[in-house]
């Protein structure tokens, strides 16, 4: 699935052909933010700031080669990929003091001064509550909200200079996107509430669980919650194949459940945002910066995109594509063609019966070898609210691709299609 020389791999590719950014792509280095340690906001010196943590919120989901970029760019990227430097232990001190008040020690029963994770934009450090129940409190760097419409217009000149970008790509608008999802992830207190929200829809969920969220130790920039047990998906490639095959049945079915019973997606496919504990067979959820709500008119008509690559009816994925405003009407038969032969390709899964093993896949280059028509030749930028959708569903393929993963895709579809319109399976 990787995807050499920087371009985009092929779900992710052509996810974000058909609608959308794709963080769930392959880099040189590997998956991005497989490792759990990134650090996109700690500047890259020459005066680009952030442009860092831009490309990590890209996803560099452009199919142009990493040697292409100008010097400063790729070191802002690379700085961003090693989770260079943490924040001082008085600075880190200091953004508690300004959030929790002076007095932040005496809230707590211990605090490690060394962070043992980052987030995209901040710093994961262990600490306790007095009572000794374990902590994972998140703290934001200094400048980051200020920052971003300044870094997301420096890497959008540079890659409009440097990169060649194709005018299907509609990168002004993308990048924008990405600018409000990044000051989404800004405001602790509304992934807070996100948390909260997926902790309500997930209480009564036998495999997935959200940590509580400590309301007294979070702010702006400072988020607490409590520690989750687990091992980030990347590392569970050694688990038996009984293990893998339910783990990746969950991660499809957590899918289907956002996008057609919550409306309400995590659309950050990190996988060290998803612990999973081998002890319990229970996987807990992390990082809720990014998450977005769907509008049920668009709900609507993406199912209907899907029940027609399911049943293979080319004439309606054309028809509910234009109803989705992914295509306009007006584009060209090859652009059409193209665009249908994708729907139909990324569909496989859920029109296969039996077991789909995504560790055998071959689908990955037919994907990528439409890429080039579908950014050449799209007409209009695909639905804003695919941004998340189809990351989501990137990061889910990949995952399951990682794990070499057999998944029931078709019965899985059919139970929460069903459910969706009211007539259960």
């Amino acid at each position: 699935m990787g995807a050499g020389g920087g371009r985009l791999g092929g779900f992710g590719g052509v996810l974000w052909g058909l609608g959308g950014l794709s963080e769930g792509s392959y880099m040189e280095g590997g998956y991005l933010g497989s490792g759990g340690g990134w650090r996109p906001y700690m500047g890259a010196g020459g005066g680009l700031g952030g442009v860092g943590g831009v490309l990590w919120g890209l996803g560099f989901a452009v199919p142009i080669d990493p040697a292409a970029l100008p010097p400063q760019l790729r070191r802002a990227l690379e700085r961003a990929r090693q989770g260079a430097d943490f924040m001082p232990s008085s600075q880190t001190c200091r953004v508690l003091a300004a959030e929790l008040g002076p007095g932040w020690r005496g809230l707590l029963g211990a605090f490690e001064e060394r962070p043992f994770a980052a987030a995209s934009i901040g710093q994961v450090h262990r600490a306790a509550l007095p009572d000794g129940t374990p902590l994972a409190i998140k703290v934001q760097y200094p400048g980051v909200a200020r920052s971003i419409g300044s870094d997301v217009a420096n890497v959008l000149a540079l890659l409009k200079v440097t990169a060649g970008l194709p005018e299907g790509l509609f990168a002004d608008r993308t990048l924008r996107l990405l600018q409000e999802e990044l000051r989404w992830e800004c405001d602790y207190r509304r992934e807070a509430g996100c948390a909260r929200a997926f902790r309500q829809l997930l209480l009564s969920d036998p495999f997935f669980s959200v940590p509580r969220v400590v309301e007294e130790l979070s702010t702006q920039r400072v988020l607490a919650m409590e520690l989750a047990p687990g091992v980030p998906l990347e590392r569970c490639r050694h688990l038996p194949q009984n293990l893998r095959d339910e783990v990746c049945t969950q991660l499809l079915r957590l899918c289907l459940r956002e996008l057609l019973e919550f409306r309400l997606l995590q659309s950050d496919p990190n996988w060290a945002n998803f612990l999973y504990d081998p002890s319990r067979h229970r996987m807990t959820l992390l990082d809720f910066g990014a998450s977005r709500s769907l509008d049920k008119d668009f709900t609507d008509h993406y199912v209907e995109v899907m029940r027609a690559a399911v049943d293979g009816d080319r004439a309606k994925v054309l028809r509910k594509s234009r109803d989705l405003k992914f295509l306009t009407g007006y584009e060209s038969k090859e652009m059409e063609e193209a665009h249908v032969e994708a729907v139909l390709l990324l569909g496989e899964p859920f029109a296969a019966g039996g077991l789909w093993d995504f560790g055998a896949q071959r689908t990955a280059p037919r994907l990528r070898a439409l890429l080039p028509r579908l950014l050449r030749q799209r007409l209009v930028p695909p639905p804003a609210q695919s941004l998340a959708l189809h990351r989501k569903l990137a990061g889910a393929f990949l995952a399951c691709a990682h794990l070499g993963g057999r998944v029931p895709c078709r019965d899985v579809f059919e139970e929460h299609y069903g459910r969706y319109w009211g007539h259960p399976k």
